[in-house]
């Protein structure tokens, strides 16, 4: 709600959500912006069925369209961009400003989620996430990432360690809940291992180390 508030009001906008998963910012976006219509680029193709549903049950079918597809291959010309958690697609932050700099439109909006380091992290922090030191930028690095990319900063967040800890339960609750109705399949073994690393890699790694950023900014349009 906060990110659609900085948003302000986005009369007639074209909006697209680049990895936009079941779509479910995007919507929100466009029911607070009636004029506005939006295009949701995912590669999973189960989450874009579930976006189309409820796309159509909300009646905002007729406003937006929903994609599987590759996001870092978008090129058309938009007023809004969104990428939440998705510069991996790009293949790391640096690419993704890239990238959405020389396809939105001049004075356009881009709202950026991405993760960083909250504090100076541990080779513990970095093993649980099997991520390479300065592969995780530190919030000051990422704004002046997003400066430099030609953009200009107008809101900051970032999510806190509740949410962070709610969003690692239930990404573990979902394999959990699968051990407990499967205890006879074939890879339950397999599935148990990964839950339990995905476990130690957060409590003991690291938890409370990994922030993720909102930034709202805007194209210079020079």
């Amino acid at each position: 709600a906060q990110l659609i508030a900085d948003l302000g009001p986005l009369d007639t906008a074209t909006v697209v959500d680049l990895g936009c998963g079941w779509g479910e910012l995007l919507l929100r976006v466009l029911e607070a912006n009636p004029s506005a219509t939006g295009v949701g680029i995912d590669s999973d193709p189960d989450a874009i069925a579930r976006a189309q549903i409820n796309a159509e049950g909300r009646g905002l079918g007729n406003r937006v369209t929903f994609e599987v597809g590759d996001a870092a291959l978008w090129s058309e010309p938009v007023d809004v961009v969104i990428a939440i958690g998705s510069s991996h697609a790009w293949g790391g932050v640096d690419l993704m400003l890239r990238a959405v700099a020389s396809s939105i439109r001049p004075g356009g909006l881009f709202v950026v989620g991405d993760g960083i380091w909250s504090r100076e992290p541990s080779v513990e922090a970095r093993e649980g996430l099997g991520v390479a030191e300065g592969e995780i930028l530190d919030m000051g690095t990422l704004v002046d990432r997003v400066i430099s990319a030609g953009f200009r900063l107008l809101s900051l967040g970032e999510a806190s360690l509740d949410e962070w800890d709610r969003f690692e339960s239930l990404f573990g609750a979902g394999r959990e809940q699968w051990l407990f109705d499967n205890p006879d399949a074939e890879d339950f073994s397999e599935v148990c291992a990964a839950a339990d690393e995905h476990r130690r890699g957060w409590i003991n790694g690291y938890r409370g180390l990994l922030g993720f950023a909102y930034l709202v900014v805007r194209h210079q349009g020079r």
